[in-house]
């Protein structure tokens, strides 16, 4: 995999980008504020009330267990990850690690693939929002609103938010995380308060639970609730100081995201019993966590709770209308797609990508909604599954650009950082990749047939991306404000 032999154009700075005087603002965003784009972009509660059920029933009292597991994966990418950042600061997120391994004819081929993933996991998100809000409007108030309808309202609502700007979001962000984080504690003193610190018991950790069959679908499960995760990158064109900011939030969100998962599963595991968790869960999955808050805390709780999973959608939503936009504009700066998503307002906000994005999520979800297709059987089913498919295709390509980068540049210095832990990430990721296709049909809900017929988007995306790259030999990846 050698460099390729086309010479690139100059390197676009943070401040140049067609159409406009400013590019991206640099040295306004510190460590909490990348994080929390990163973490509501991971939607918490959201992940505890509807990932760890079905990870319960495949791995019983072993699921906290899983969660950890899951963290240090993510940690043992980002040795090599975060090595290399030192040499990277790019919107492109991942696509640029990849060009800067393996060169950009590969990159602009993962940038095909970034876009497909992007696309399927907002808008099948956008879907199961729709449902869960639908629910939520129905239980307060009585009135049944159309999925649609509420779907295309806040879809306008986090779009505007977007174009206004990181300040604007980061406000809205704030409110949401911190009451997230706030509702899941309650829940975890409550149970403490009701059953005392014994329900953190070691006795569901054991080899049978966390290494039985369902490690496969529960690993899968545990490892879709950290996808967010490259979001930090693409954010570092705007932190204060990238080469200190990024990696210090990038820990933060691992061990934050990492803990919360852990003990918040570790505490309703105890409190419902490390023998009768992995039944309850199964049969009856969405009621799980909500059943347990109203039975020790009070109907209060596991209403607050309801709310907040809705809420914890919009600030997911939201992280990630930002992270695309700017992943949008870099593709743009770079010669991938057009020029004019490379422009921003005068907050050094990619508005016109953010719109861009809107409308795409705007098209998808409706031309599904129109033929009829279920908001979660089929739109979020279908097209989570192929997003999770393709950002551990992602993963995978960055890498093996990790390795190819440290091997090309002979750096020797820490054969942990540059060579092992590089290796052991990318052979974990493989296996992630393999147990994603093995039970694409749990991702799909049983769904199966057609759906699976989507997977071929992922290499023709690719295909697509090695097509642009060959009409366009000046796409230029090369980092910015470092």
């Amino acid at each position: 995999m050698n460099q390729p032999s086309e010479q690139p154009a100059p390197p676009l700075t943070g401040q140049q980008s067609p159409g406009t005087d400013e590019g991206l603002r640099s040295n306004r965003l510190g460590v909490l504020a990348v994080a929390f784009f990163v973490i509501a972009a991971a939607a918490p509660i959201a992940a505890v009330v509807g990932a760890s059920p079905v990870i319960f029933s495949a791995s019983g009292a072993g699921t906290p267990v899983i969660y950890a597991i899951a963290a240090l994966l993510i940690g043992l990418f980002s040795v090599g990850y975060l090595r290399m950042s030192r040499e990277i600061t790019s919107a492109a997120g991942f696509v640029a690690y990849i060009a800067k391994g393996l060169g950009s004819r590969w990159a602009t081929g993962a940038a095909g693939i970034a876009l497909v993933t992007y696309a399927a996991l907002q808008s099948g998100l956008w879907s199961q929002f729709g449902v869960f809000a639908q629910e939520l409007v129905a239980r307060l108030t009585g009135v049944e609103v159309p999925v649609y309808v509420l779907i295309v309202a806040v879809l306008a609502l986090t779009t505007l938010l977007t174009m206004r700007g990181v300040g604007a979001s980061l406000k809205v962000l704030g409110v949401l995380i911190v009451g997230e984080i706030l509702v899941v504690a309650a829940l975890v003193v409550s149970l403490i308060v009701h059953q005392g610190f014994g329900i953190f018991t070691f006795e569901g950790f054991t080899a049978q639970n966390v290494f039985g069959p369902g490690l496969g679908i529960s690993l899968l499960f545990a490892f879709t609730c950290f996808t967010s995760f490259e979001a930090t990158v693409v954010f570092s064109e705007e932190a204060v100081n990238p080469r200190k900011t990024i990696p210090r939030a990038l820990c933060l969100v691992i061990a934050f995201v990492g803990i919360f998962y852990a003990i918040s599963t570790w505490a309703i595991s105890g409190a419902i019993g490390t023998d009768s968790i992995q039944s309850e869960a199964t049969n009856n999955p969405a009621g799980l966590v909500f059943d347990l808050a109203a039975v020790n805390a009070g109907q209060w709780l596991s209403t607050a709770m309801q709310v907040m999973v809705v809420t914890s959608f919009i600030a997911m939503l939201l992280g990630l209308s930002n992270m695309f936009s700017r992943y949008l504009f870099a593709l743009g700066r770079s010669g991938t797609l057009p020029a004019q998503l490379a422009t921003t307002s005068g907050r050094g906000t990619p508005a016109l990508a953010a719109l861009v994005n809107g409308i795409g999520i705007f098209l998808v979800v409706t031309v599904f909604l129109a033929f009829g297709a279920d908001p979660i059987t089929t739109v979020f089913a279908w097209l989570v599954a192929l997003g999770t498919a393709g950002f551990i295709t992602i993963l995978v390509l960055t890498s093996i650009a990790i390795i190819v980068f440290f091997a090309r540049q002979k750096t020797r210095d820490n054969r942990w950082v540059t060579t092992i832990a590089p290796v052991l990430s990318c052979i974990a990721f493989i296996l992630i990749g393999y147990l994603t296709i093995s039970n694409y049909d749990v991702l799909l809900g049983g769904a199966g047939g057609v759906a699976k017929w989507l997977l071929l988007l992922i290499p023709a995306a690719f295909a697509a991306g090695l097509a642009i790259a060959a009409r366009k030999p000046a796409i230029n990846y090369d980092s910015v404000g470092v």
